[in-house]
């Protein structure tokens, strides 16, 4: 049972944050998705094949790499307020310069570009939530936060195929009008966060000085149990076998997230539909791994449990890839999308609270970077095998079994490679006894 300040503290830094950053969210995911959908038109109109759109899609995730770790190293230092205000304004302006685009080398271009600016906004978040939220409470905030990918993606699918509606509107394509009207928020919410965030509790005047002791207590209390086993320097963390097994099980899970979210418009408009039912279908699977990620990352906090439910959830976005594979240009595939999208959110909501079992201060901000930065380069990888066997076989069947071969990567890393330390129990167990 939950003491009285614990739960006003909590409920205030839940209201304040959680929505907030999930709007941040859902307008980067968007963003970065948003060719998925633009590529119902686009790849015609500026002469892309299936392999090429991916190759270049892909590329997002090479700009995206090189600037993951010291942007987060940089947020440690100067505060999530101002960096996170710059990474928005800075990828808005490139989201809009894609109406731009004239070929695949401007392609190829703005969408490494458009990962060199947007390099460090996701860690930067979780990192940002170590800051705010005690150890039983992270997995239901990062399944909270994450909830914006597909959200983003199941609603802004319908906005983005109407948007295509404007073809010829001004002169301009659909898919132009499409990346102008979907960078702008990115800007505007990027100078809203130097006035909305807050860097640190210490600063938070929505915060009594009761909250302030109670949260700097928790998070003192999680900081020297961590430190008790071992701790480890920026360094390390680029080595550490551990750092690297979670990175290799988010590689496995961002190849299945990128290959499905630049495909899945077109998977689903495969079925005959229209651009605008197409956008209407693909609600449903985002819906059903909303759902799932949000129920499964409070069921894994409940039971303070990471390993297993991080395996089960991988299992499931496999089992998922597969069925989709089988029934491919039946609408029963968009079960097996369905099953991906809840095993695949639901891992993300185990993965990432991890580090910090083990990581603390400085070392904790590279190893979440470091976890993201090799693990999103799945990202890079998986768009243009689909691709390719889908130029090759003229249907997505091939690719999705690709996409079932990340996801046992993933599932067999996370049930070998994955310990919970003595550390995690320990703040498990003096949590529990001191919220009753």
């Amino acid at each position: 049972m939950k003491t009285v300040i614990e739960w006003q503290t909590m409920k205030k830094i839940y209201m304040r944050l959680l929505p907030f950053c999930f709007v941040l969210y859902f307008i980067c995911y968007l963003d970065r998705v948003n060719i998925g959908f633009a590529a119902l038109t686009m790849n015609r109109d500026i002469g892309l094949s299936a392999y090429v759109f991916g190759l270049g899609a892909g590329a997002f995730f090479w700009g995206y790499f090189i600037l993951e770790v010291p942007s987060n190293l940089i947020l440690e230092k100067v505060g999530a307020r101002r960096w996170i205000a710059r990474i928005m304004i800075t990828w808005g302006l490139v989201s809009g310069a894609f109406a731009l685009t004239r070929g695949p080398i401007s392609f190829f271009i703005l969408r490494f570009s458009l990962g060199l600016a947007e390099a460090g906004f996701f860690p930067g978040m979780i990192l940002y939530f170590t800051y705010w939220f005690p150890p039983l409470h992270r997995a239901r905030i990062v399944a909270g936060f994450m909830a914006a990918i597909p959200i983003s993606i199941g609603l802004g699918a319908p906005v983005s195929t109407a948007l295509l509606e404007l073809d010829g509107v001004l002169g301009l394509a659909g898919w132009r009008w499409l990346f102008l009207c979907e960078a702008a928020p990115a800007v505007i919410f990027g100078v809203l966060c130097l006035f909305y965030l807050t860097d640190r509790p210490n600063s938070a005047n929505w915060l009594t000085a009761d909250e302030k002791r109670w949260l700097n207590a928790e998070m003192q209390r999680e900081k020297e149990t961590v430190a008790q086993n071992r701790t480890f320097s920026v360094l390390e963390t680029f080595v550490n076998w551990r750092v690297l097994a979670l990175a290799a099980i988010h590689f496995g899970q961002a190849g299945v997230s990128v290959g499905l979210a630049v495909f899945i418009a077109q998977i689903i408009k495969g079925l005959g539909l229209t651009n605008m039912q197409t956008g209407v279908v693909t609600v449903i699977p985002y819906a059903a791994g909303t759902i799932g990620m949000i129920l499964w990352g409070h069921y894994s906090d409940k039971k303070n449990e990471r390993r297993w439910n991080l395996t089960g959830s991988c299992t499931v976005m496999g089992l998922g890839c597969v069925i989709a594979a089988l029934l491919t240009g039946s609408y029963w595939s968009v079960l097996g999308l369905s099953l991906i999208t809840i095993g695949l959110y639901a891992s993300n909501a185990h993965l990432f609270p991890l580090p910090a079992v083990f990581l603390t201060g400085p070392a904790l901000a590279s190893g979440i970077a470091w976890v993201n930065s090799v693990g999103i380069l799945g990202g890079s990888v998986s768009p243009p095998v689909v691709g390719y066997l889908r130029d090759l076989t003229g249907n997505f069947a091939g690719g999705l079994y690709a996409l079932a071969g990340f996801a046992a990567l993933a599932a067999v890393i996370a049930a070998v490679g994955v310990r919970e330390t003595p550390a995690k129990a320990k703040i498990g167990r003096a949590l529990a006894a001191a919220t009753g």
